[in-house]
C-alpha cells in the first residue's frame, strides 16, 4: 500500500478539496485512500505565525503542492524552507494573474525550478497526486525502521498510542523499539495506516502505534522510536554549514539558532565558528538545553526566529 506524504502549502479552500481533515495541531492532516494507495496531505496550520510548523509540514513530505496568490516575504520564507529540505519533487499552481515569468527568479537555482505546473482545479490535483502514488514503489525493506513522533496520547482501553511517519527501513507488530532520547524500550502491540491494521509498516507510511511498555505522559514530539542502533541522542553536534546566499552576515559566537531535524524544533547555542574566508561555509558547534536526536551524516536545518524578516539561515551536515 504506497503512501505519499505531501506537504501542502496555499490556501485553505483547496487543500479541503483533497482529503478528509483528521488529526489538526500546529499541523494539519488531511487523508485519502483509493484502492491500495494512500495520501496524506499536511497543512502548516500556524504558520506563518510559528515558523515550526512549517517545518514540520516540509519535514514529513515527500513532495509538495504551492500555490501562489502573492508575491510576499512569506513566499520568498516557503521557497527557501522546501529548498533547505531538499523537497524536489513538487507542483506549482498560480492564482491572482500571476504568471510564471514573474516567479522564475524567485525559484532560481532552487529546488522548485523542476516542480510541475498544474492548474487551479482541485479534481486535476488529485489525479495528479495519485498518479504520483502509483509510481511510488512500495519499500519493502529488511532494515530497521525508526518512527519520529509527532502526535502522542492516552486511548482509554487501549493505552499509549503515537501518531508518526516512518523514516528508512521497516517496523513490524510485536517489534521491540528504544525510546530515544529516553533509553526505555517499547512493544508495539498494534500498527494502524488509515485506520486499516497491519502487521509492518515500511517507509513513508503514515503510522498509528500502539505501544506497551510506556506511558503517553513520558513522551514528546521530536521523540524516536527506533532498533536502529545508528540512532544518536547528543547536548552537542558539530559540522559544516551552508549558510543561504540572503544570510547578511557571518554568524557569531553565543548566538541562539533553532535546528530542525525530523519532528524537532529545538533552541541550540552557537559555541564555535571557523571558517577558511567564506562565512557561508563555516564549520560549527552547536550546543542544545535537551538532547538532538539523529543518523550519522543528517543535515539539519537552523532557524533564527529573532529576525522579522529572514528567519531561515541554511543547513549544517553533522560531522
Amino acid at each position: 500500500m504506497p503512501n505519499l506524504n505531501i506537504a501542502f502549502l496555499g490556501p485553505e479552500d483547496l487543500v479541503k478539496e483533497l482529503g478528509k481533515k483528521g488529526t489538526s495541531t500546529d499541523i494539519t492532516f488531511y487523508n485519502l485512500k483509493k484502492g491500495d494507495n494512500t495520501l496524506t496531505v499536511i497543512e502548516p496550520s500556524r504558520y506563518p505565525e510559528k515558523l515550526s510548523s512549517l517545518f514540520y509540514t516540509v519535514s514529513l513530505a515527500d513532495l509538495a503542492i504551492l500555490v501562489i496568490d502573492a508575491l510576499s516575504a512569506k513566499l520568498g520564507e516557503i521557497i527557501l524552507m522546501l529548498n533547505a529540505a531538499r523537497i524536489s519533487d513538487g507542483a506549482i499552481i498560480l492564482r491572482n494573474y500571476i504568471d510564471k515569468g514573474q516567479i522564475a527568479p524567485l525559484i532560481k537555482g532552487t529546488v522548485l525550478e523542476n516542480y510541475e505546473d498544474l492548474p487551479d482545479d482541485p479534481v486535476i490535483l488529485r489525479e495528479w497526486l495519485w498518479a504520483k502514488t502509483a509510481e511510488k514503489k512500495p519499500a519493502r525493506s529488511s532494515e530497521k525502521g525508526s518512527v519520529p513522533i509527532d502526535h502522542h496520547f492516552n486511548v482509554k482501553g487501549i493505552g499509549t498510542v503515537i501518531l508518526g511517519c516512518v523514516y528508512e527501513g521497516a517496523i513490524h507488530r510485536h517489534d521491540q523499539l528504544t525510546v530515544h532520547p529516553l533509553g526505555k524500550t517499547a512493544q508495539i502491540r498494534s500498527i494502524q495506516m488509515h485506520d486499516d491494521d497491519a502487521e509492518e509498516a515500511d517507509a513513508g507510511d503514515r503510522v498509528g502505534l500502539a505501544l506497551k511498555g510506556i506511558e503517553s505522559d513520558d513522551l514528546d514530539r521530536g521523540f524516536v522510536l527506533s532498533a536502529d542502533s545508528r540512532i544518536i541522542s547528543s547536548l552537542k553536534i558539530s559540522g559544516t554549514a551552508d549558510i543561504i546566499p540572503y544570510w547578511p552576515q557571518p554568524l557569531k559566537e553565543q548566538m541562539v539558532l533553532y535546528a530542525g531535524h525530523w519532528m524537532q524544533f529545538i533552541p541550540c547555542r552557537v559555541t564555535s565558528v571557523h571558517d577558511d574566508g567564506d562565512f557561508r561555509k563555516p564549520v560549527l558547534t552547536l550546543e542544545f538545553e535537551r538532547e538532538l536526536i539523529y543518523l550519522p551524516g543528517s543535515v539539519i536545518i537552523l532557524h533564527y526566529l529573532e529576525s522579522e524578516k529572514l528567519r531561515i539561515v541554511g543547513t549544517i551536515t553533522i560531522s
